[in-house]
């Protein structure tokens, strides 16, 4: 069952940051690209900021969310798309209608709230067909642990061998596993640990994104950072 600390409503400080940075998400969906395609279930999809970067590849997509002040919105973005269904609700309590065996499953930025995120991931299983795949994104590096993640809910962020083990408690074999955005791992540690901000910049993360982004998607694409402020996983069920 999908948890968080209000299910009911996120305040979304985040997402609206994270509009403005389309390099990063692209960035993101590189990584799931090759598995995310077909029909498609997105857990947390917020306000459809990552959802937007993979639906021109899906036949079909079901995109969850249980923030009531954040349905809304998704919905209104995607109304003109026959191919999209929003569902304001827990996982757990997904109407039979929009059960299906699902091509792939995504959640970006969603796991590190919940706190059985074994359980979450055991759902997700018996909703993928048989070689279907689920693509997480995460907060990586416990250390980096600091006020940015406890405004935003985060129960945990997450060592790499700790979430392949997740997923393998889950029932998924470990298809693809790796940090990203080394380089963010700097700013959110003096953000968060050094002088405890409680909000986002978000004119620093537009230049991030702008300035950073693209140069440090082309290092890490040849030569695989051995840490970073995130963590992708793809994990396939067989």
């Amino acid at each position: 069952m999908v948890q968080t600390a209000d299910p009911s409503h996120y305040d979304g400080h985040d997402l609206e940051a994270l509009a403005d940075m389309p390099r990063y998400n692209a960035w993101i969906d590189s990584k799931f690209a090759p598995w995310l395609h077909g029909s498609v279930l997105e857990v947390g999809a917020g306000i459809g900021n990552f959802s937007a970067t993979w639906l021109p590849r899906a036949t079909q997509a079901v995109l969850v969310e249980p923030a009531a002040n954040l349905a809304p919105r998704l919905t209104e973005r995607f109304a003109n798309d026959r191919r999209v269904r929003v569902a304001n609700t827990l996982l757990a309590d997904l109407p039979a209608d929009l059960h299906q065996a699902f091509d792939v499953a995504v959640m970006v930025n969603v796991l590190e709230h919940i706190a059985d995120d074994v359980g979450v991931l055991r759902d997700l299983h018996g909703l993928l067909r048989t070689g279907g795949a689920v693509c997480v994104f995460v907060p990586a590096l416990p250390a980096l642990f600091g006020s940015l993640d406890e405004v935003f809910d985060h129960v945990r962020r997450y060592r790499k061998a700790e979430l392949a083990n997740r997923l393998r408690e889950a029932g998924f074999d470990v298809a693809r596993i790796g940090y990203m955005d080394s380089l963010g791992a700097i700013p959110w540690f003096v953000a968060g640990r050094v002088l405890r901000q409680r909000k986002l910049d978000g004119r620093a993360t537009v230049v991030y994104d702008r300035a950073v982004v693209p140069m440090l998607r082309a290092v890490e694409a040849l030569v695989a950072p051995p840490l970073g402020k995130s963590l992708w996983v793809v994990g396939t069920k067989g």
